[in-house]
């Protein structure tokens, strides 16, 4: 069990393994029915009809059938432990595969925005904008949140609204009054964690859609936990067709995508459509 097994089964060299398996129950047998032959009694097979000799053919089957029983038996005892502890491990490397993938596209995400939003300050740089300072601060509250807040695989969702009103007033720092939103929340939500960074991609596409030329950008957002299974999350803006949205700079949408697979298999919802010139987006996730 702990060596041919290992060294022949397991290596698909078959004959080897019978071969030394023969081997060892010839052995087995000259060496326990000789000794017992030898130093305790000459009837070694007293049970059988005729009086078993030593190295008689039937009792050499005999023995050898019943060595085998019990290598049977054991053997699958063996494997059958073998195979549990292999599935646990199998397991654990799931799910730190699983974790460790979650991790990097957190870690994936959290320069996109950074990215993004030096951007609108290098834009109010150059307008050399009264705003810029503001914008600094409003940065800075966001990188402290993604830096030393967001440790867990969950965050408060109060905290996540407050990220994503920082990110909403950065907009407006940039467009000025362009930017109009409204936040709906609906139940008591002061426990609810969700994944961190999940929702935020959903929002800063709002501005991809909205924003060209001298267009505003209408966002209606809404929280809603049902029955304290379930968070709902709804968001709506305008939406413009001629709006000239870059596939390179789609890190946020995918990462989402792949963050909900990976977190709730099936037990979610993600439906987008695009109505009356309106991009209205709906998700649903559970809590516990």
């Amino acid at each position: 069990m702990y060596f041919l097994i290992p060294k022949y089964i397991l290596r698909k060299k078959y004959r080897a393994y019978i071969g030394y398996l023969i081997l060892i129950l010839v052995l087995v047998y000259l060496v326990r029915t000789g000794l017992n032959y030898l130093l305790v009694t000459k009837e070694i097979w007293p049970e059988a009809e005729d009086t078993g000799r030593f190295l008689e053919l039937n009792h050499v089957i005999a023995v050898i059938l019943g060595e085998l029983y019990v290598i049977g038996f054991v053997t699958a005892i063996k494997l059958v432990i073998d195979w549990s502890i292999e599935k646990r491990r199998n397991e654990d490397l799931a799910k730190l595969q699983l974790s460790t993938e979650l991790k990097y596209l957190r870690t994936q995400i959290q320069p996109h925005f950074f990215f993004n939003t030096l951007n609108n300050l290098y834009a109010l740089a150059l307008k050399k904008s009264d705003n810029a300072p503001r914008l600094v601060i409003k940065l800075s509250e966001m990188m402290q949140y993604v830096l030393y807040d967001v440790n867990d695989s969950r965050a408060s969702l109060l905290k996540e609204i407050n990220h994503i009103n920082n990110f909403v007033d950065i907009e407006r720092l940039r467009f000025e009054n362009r930017v109009e939103c409204e936040i709906d929340i609906t139940g008591d939500i002061e426990d609810i964690e969700v994944p961190p960074l999940l929702l935020l991609s959903f929002v800063e596409n709002c501005f991809k859609h909205g924003l060209k030329d001298n267009d505003k950008v209408l966002i209606n957002m809404s929280f809603e936990v049902i029955d304290k299974h379930y968070l709902e999350f709804k968001l709506s803006n305008n939406f413009n067709p001629s709006a000239n949205i870059s596939s390179k700079h789609g890190i946020g949408i995918a990462n989402s995508k792949r963050r909900l697979n990976l977190l709730f298999f099936n037990d979610y919802i993600l439906e987008t459509n695009v109505k009356e010139n309106n991009y209205n987006l709906y998700l649903k996730i559970p809590i516990k």
